[in-house]
């Protein structure tokens, strides 16, 4: 498409925004209707661990958001001598579950509790019994029940709770709504009414620390909405929210606000039954799309939905990448100390490629890279830790080795029952994220663990962002009438390019060798959080 061409779709309104709110970071894409990428912007944000809860700033969000938008309209406006005044559709993601409850006067109660907490155990423990069904201690209805038998004095205010791309996308049109994959870690959903179940409600306000409380949950939770709907108009509002400066005009139509694995599985064409993806970050998940029910309840597998309803088996682990980001910056520091200057980009390709001289076992390191708890290994205070025995072998490559095994450990720890137990089959498992950015190097090292083939297509390092915008161009562009997975197959990636990367047998026994250390020094890592406080 021409300049011209691109300069016209701005004009008349003929593109899509999808903007994610990430652990790390806040990043928007702008597509035009035919799925081309016009402009990018983001902004780095960090949680907080205040008063024993992770979080977030609201206000933060929001000068995120502003600041995301800003650099992409001034990248439109660069690049297409353009302002961005309108937007043809928006779509609003953000991490999954956690906690954001509010009042009657819509104002917000408690500072929000994000994905990263392992503070509702008990709660999490009680309601997997009483609905029978896995409820993690990251989802919402854990944080709420956590809340109610706390005796929390906020509880009965409550209103309205939701997700935090709940919330922006209400700010943004005045609509309380989810898209169902979102909504799909806030409740559990019932697939034949692509809402939340009936009797599991029923369930839980009869439960006797809830019957006598002034709400019932279905009146609380916020509606929800399969991929493809209309969930409501951009504001003068929430236009003015986004874009302080005016230009930007309302109207925009939004889309189904979503869960980052909701993206991830559209950023990589994974929403039909058999598909699979990995997405991995600041923590990590993988998603496999049932053909039929799990036979049993699992601690370490979720059960969520596509962004269209159907149900997914779901990996998720707290804590992946951020220990290797430590490193990464404190052997940027050690380069700037030899007054050598390195790119981020540089700096982890080099690294990452030291792999290649590595041993298959990592030499014997161990490490443990979690800076927060970790659900798949109920540790309840995480404290990032390296091992290593006289005997090891210490060097750049066993090292990185190391870090790579720790990242993607406790997922394969959860895969493994989801494979081994479940005997789930996925006729192809795509992966996405920034530790794939160096080609081969992760995708290679994840195989091996998983023991099975990974593939990655070249838009992997973008997947979130770039799958909310392709959603919102399916609710404004496409008949409603196409099938997502569909949608995605002929429209979306008919011509896309990936590599496909099969487990190595030295590298598939040298990871089991590193698991075998890493699972028998879990007790060390747990007692590290109690020995050492974080103040």
């Amino acid at each position: 498409m021409t300049v011209e061409n691109i300069r016209e779709k701005i004009v008349n309104g003929e593109t899509a925004l999808g903007i994610e709110l990430g652990s790390t970071r806040i990043k928007g894409v702008l597509l035009t209707s035919e799925i081309e990428t016009i402009a990018v912007g983001s902004y780095g944000w960090e949680n907080k661990l205040e008063n024993g809860v992770w979080t977030y700033d609201l206000a933060e969000a929001w000068k995120g958001v502003q600041t995301c938008f800003a650099n992409l309209a001034q990248e439109v406006k660069t690049k297409y001598d353009v302002e961005l005044k309108r937007i043809g559709s928006i779509g609003i993601s953000a991490m999954m579950h956690g906690y954001l409850a509010f009042d009657a006067k819509d104002e917000l109660l408690v500072p929000f509790r994000t994905w990263r907490n392992n503070i509702t155990g008990e709660a999490a423990d009680y309601l997997t019994k009483a609905l029978e069904f896995n409820i993690p201690q990251r989802w919402s209805v854990a944080h709420i029940y956590q809340a109610v038998l706390n005796k929390e004095p906020h509880v009965p205010e409550i209103k309205f709770f939701t997700t935090l791309a709940g919330y922006i996308h209400w700010q943004l049109c005045g609509e309380k709504v989810l898209g169902i994959g979102d909504a799909s870690g806030m409740f559990p959903i019932d697939e034949n009414i692509a809402s939340y179940d009936k009797d599991m409600l029923k369930k839980f306000d009869e439960l006797e620390n809830i019957r006598n409380l002034p709400w019932k949950l279905e009146n609380i939770l916020p509606a929800v909405l399969p991929a493809g709907k209309v969930a409501g108009i951009l504001t003068e509002a929430g236009a003015r929210l986004l874009d302080p400066t005016g230009v930007l005009e309302a109207g925009a139509t939004m889309a189904p606000p979503e869960g980052d694995a909701g993206t991830g599985m559209v950023g990589t064409n994974s929403v039909r039954k058999r598909t699979g993806n990995i997405s991995v970050g600041t923590s990590a998940f993988s998603m496999n799309v049932l053909e039929e029910p799990l036979k049993a309840v699992h601690r370490d597998i979720d059960i969520v939905t596509t962004p269209d309803g159907a149900p997914v088996a779901m990996v998720h682990v707290n804590n992946c990448s951020s220990d290797i980001n430590a490193w990464a910056g404190l052997f940027g520091e050690f380069a700037k100390a030899l007054g050598v200057e390195v790119a981020p980009d540089t700096l982890y390709s080099v690294l990452f490629n030291q792999v290649k001289e590595a041993a298959a076992d990592a030499g014997g390191l161990v490490n443990y890279s979690f800076l927060s708890g970790e659900n798949i290994t109920d540790t309840q205070a995480g404290r990032p830790m390296f091992v290593r025995t006289p005997h090891s072998k210490m060097n750049l490559g066993n090292f990185m080795l190391a870090q790579l095994y720790s990242a993607f450990a406790t997922l394969k720890i959860g895969m493994d029952v989801l494979i081994n137990e479940e005997h789930v089959k996925t006729d192809v498992m795509l992966a996405q994220g920034g530790l794939f950015k160096t080609p081969v190097i992760g995708q290679q090292v994840l195989a091996n663990a998983l023991e099975i083939p990974i593939t990655i297509m070249d838009s992997a390092g973008e997947g979130g962002p770039w799958g909310m915008a392709v959603l919102a161009v399916y609710t404004k562009f496409c008949d409603d009438t196409v099938a997502l997975a569909d949608f995605l197959d002929e429209k979306v990636f008919k011509d896309a390019s990936a590599t496909t990367l099969a487990p190595q047998p030295e590298g598939v026994e040298g990871c089991r060798s590193f698991i075998k250390r890493f699972q028998a020094g879990i007790e060390v890592e747990n007692a590290a959080g109690k020995a050492f406080v974080d103040e």
